[in-house]
């Protein structure tokens, strides 16, 4: 900075700057509660139906969000610009003071072009001499450098902040210039010790690596700033040669523990970068998905892709990103494999080759596994990922299919979830233990939870989630019909099970109305639902339920959220202020003995599945079923507030509010918590080793949960036919579990299961 310009600086435009911005966070913070009470609040509580139930929602949504995140960036612009122009206003006062003590010593400060000279006074000579002369040019020049450092920070700063998004707003939080300032220089220094040749970094760089990307990685200007620094190549050469045993020997043998951790911070800081949509991180994100076909070096056979997504198993990775990132990988496996006739032999782990993932899980070859997981965290991506085409019938493939029914086989078309679910020769993996690893596809599993239900997998819906589209719908009956068509795909890789049973879960609606195989009467209006059907068979329901019951996990999932869902409907159609046109055009005890029956159904053909976990070659323990409904609490502790009518329930609508309180004080709340009380004293173990018994003892239960739904709800809305719910109930009951060993029955060879007599 010129020595006149801070010393004559005026900072009035600075003070008006910060002034107006302060004014205008005064007004988006007004817009952003109007948006968010106003515009958001009305929406979550409308009655959405059709188009506007998945796209008009949530576009409302994201658009309450921005006025949020416009919020967060106008308030790190305002606490950057008002503490530049604090500090500068600090080095001004510096100088000057500098400047009146040299007068005081006989000297006299200059400006001279962008600089200044420092002389004795003619007629007077300074106490000190040249050794005063040279401290005050010394003082004034650090003065100088530390205004300069300022200004440029903040203006890289500021840019950096700028720049994170083409459009909208960052949700980047900054409280001063030195907080954004340092994220820039860390993000320098830590990338500076990532270009290491491996055989040169210590143990300390690798201390400073994890402890800094740990701190950082949810910093966007820092995490933009580390990638673009250490750039695509330069991201893949770090992890790569730090898994190379032979060149970083030195830190491996110190620090190979701790491998996994590094692993994580540095995939959280890769993924809220590649969030930016700066021009470098743009070019970033192309040269990267250019680079995975690649191997990474000339003497190397690891790819691009093998080492990138290992660092792509935490965080929310840009969508665009992931889809673009995808396409390559399948298009790279079509080639590996002539369009999946064989195994991708390129991803098969050998003895020489290393540990690119260092959880345990799996060695990293396939780098399927990683991609997968990173899917599982960005639901859009995913929902566009299964159902892209992986090949089509004017390809070169092996896959056909009688689809006319004629005998005559002809080429199919595969999707990527046909692909990945039903046809994929998955290369061999071990874990650390020596065993068959599960993580290529649990991790399939978990992505599918992600594609279909619309958040990432692991987590509950909330009210924020949007009803099915489309995509999301498809997808699950593609995925519903594989299952019916070969249950071994979900049996043999039980691990798969706890994501397909929460999937089951969030279907319930279009569940139930394949169960009901009406397709002329009022069966929508009985089970309401937002957003677009899943289009289901009965059989393949049947077939789904059984198998998903077969895991103690899976059969929790489904269960309880049946329950639940039961429940809610219990309380909505019993409800007077019901509007009439949406009201099921039948009795209440029709209505309660069809809801009873179509739950009836789904437990019954659930218990079909834990008959055969139970008593068939996997004996399984009655104990681990109960463990698993207990564990669902947790789960379904903060679920029901979420109205009735996304996931875990049916359709927001403006009598959702009857259930929308704490868990205890809902009719669906006082359901579940029986439930769970029961699973702590594991009621199943007694009858755990008889068939007949423990078909009665779940018939039993559902009787208990539906005539306990029937009974609140009608006390709830002050019914005058409370003494009657409950035999309606039990009616309907009967009726559901007759109509699954029935159902079950008729598909008993194909599903190798033993099934009750009706």
């Amino acid at each position: 900075m010129d020595f006149d310009a801070l010393h004559s600086a005026n900072f009035k435009l600075l003070d008006d700057t910060v002034s107006d911005w302060t004014s205008m966070l005064t007004k988006l913070e007004t817009l952003k509660k109007d948006a968010e009470d106003g515009l958001h609040g009305q929406a979550k509580k409308a009655n959405w139906a059709g188009y506007n139930a998945t796209v008009s929602r949530e576009f409302i949504g994201k658009t309450a969000g921005e006025f949020g995140d416009a919020v967060t960036q106008a308030t790190s612009i305002r606490n950057i610009m008002r503490d530049t122009r604090d500090e500068l206003k600090t080095q001004q006062r510096l100088l000057k003071e500098a400047i009146d003590r040299g007068r005081g010593k006989n000297l006299t400060v200059t400006a001279n072009g962008g600089g200044f000279t420092v002389r004795e006074n003619p007629d007077k000579k300074a106490p000190g001499g040249q050794a005063d002369l040279d401290a005050l040019r010394d003082e004034l020049q650090g003065i100088l450098n530390k205004a300069t450092e300022i200004d440029s920070t903040a203006s890289t700063s500021l840019k950096a902040l700028v720049d994170l998004t083409d459009y909208g707003f960052s949700d980047a939080n900054y409280n001063n210039r030195d907080e954004a300032a340092n994220a820039v220089k860390e993000a320098e220094r830590l990338a500076a010790l990532a270009k290491k040749k491996p055989e040169d970094m210590t143990p300390a760089d690798f201390d400073a690596l994890k402890s800094g990307l740990e701190k950082y990685s949810g910093d966007e200007i820092f995490s933009e700033h580390f990638a673009t620094t250490l750039g695509p190549q330069g991201t893949l050469n770090f992890w790569a040669g730090l898994n190379d045993p032979h060149a970083a020997y030195k830190v491996g043998r110190e620090r190979v523990d701790q491998y996994d951790d590094l692993q994580k911070a540095l995939s959280l800081t890769l993924a809220t970068a590649t969030q930016a949509d700066s021009p470098e991180m743009s070019r970033w994100k192309y040269e990267m998905v250019n680079l995975g076909d690649q191997p990474i070096s000339k003497n190397s056979t690891t790819m691009g892709f093998q080492v990138m997504s290992n660092l792509m198993r935490w965080g929310d990775y840009d969508d665009r990103f992931l889809n673009d990132y995808g396409s390559k990988l399948i298009e790279t496996e079509k080639k590996m494999t002539d369009n999946g006739r064989h195994m991708p032999r390129g991803w098969q782990h050998m003895g020489m080759d290393p540990l690119l993932n260092r959880t345990g899980t799996d060695s990293g070859s396939d780098p399927m596994t990683g991609f997968l997981k990173a899917l599982s965290n960005s639901p859009d991506a995913a929902t566009e990922f299964f159902n892209g085409d992986f090949v089509t019938k004017d390809e070169d493939h092996d896959f056909e299919e009688d689809a006319d029914g004629n005998g005559k086989n002809e080429k199919r078309e595969l999707s990527n979830f046909d692909y990945l679910f039903e046809e994929r020769d998955w290369p061999e993996e071990r874990d650390d233990k020596g065993e068959d690893s599960i993580e290529g596809r649990n991790n399939l599993a978990m992505a599918l939870e992600a594609a279909t239900t619309g958040h990432p997998a692991g987590e509950m819906p909330t009210e924020d989630t949007p009803p099915h589209n489309p995509d999301q719908a498809r997808l699950m009956s593609d995925l519903v019909a594989s299952i019916s068509e070969d249950p071994k795909r979900l049996t043999d890789h039980a691990h798969m099970s706890d994501s397909v049973g929460q999937i089951t879960s969030e279907y319930l609606p279009d569940i139930n109305r394949a169960l009901a195989d009406d397709p002329h009467g009022n069966t929508d209006k009985l089970f309401p639902l937002a957003g677009t059907q899943a289009q289901l068979e009965h059989k393949d329901v049947t077939a789904l339920l059984v198998t998903v019951g077969q895991s103690p996990d899976g059969h929790a999932a489904v269960e309880v959220g049946q329950k639940a869902y039961m429940a809610g409907l219990m309380d909505y159609h019993l409800n007077p202020d019901l509007p009439a046109d949406q009201r099921y055009p039948h009795s209440p005890e029709e209505t309660i003995q069809a809801i009873s029956r179509r739950s009836g159904e789904v437990s019954g053909s659930l218990a079909i599945g834990m008959q055969e976990a139970v008593l068939g070659p996997a004996s399984k323990e009655a104990k681990e079923f109960s463990d698993s409904v207990a564990q669902q609490k947790n789960a379904w502790s903060g679920a029901i507030g979420t109205g009735i009518g996304v996931g875990v329930s049916f359709i927001a609508t403006p009598v959702g509010g009857a259930i929308a309180g704490g868990v205890a004080g809902t009719v669906s709340g006082m359901v579940l918590e029986h439930i769970f009380q029961q699973s702590e004293t594991d009621v199943l173990t007694e009858a755990s080793q008889d068939a007949g018994e423990l078909w009665e003892k779940n018939r039993d239960l559902s009787a208990e949960h539906s005539q306990m739904a029937a009974i609140n709800a009608a006390k709830v809305h002050g019914l005058p036919y409370q003494d009657q719910v409950a035999d309606w109930a039990l009616e309907g009951r009967d009726d559901g579990f007759n109509d699954a060993a029935t159902n079950a029955q008729r598909m008993a060879d194909h599903l190798t299961t033993e099934v009750p007599a009706a």
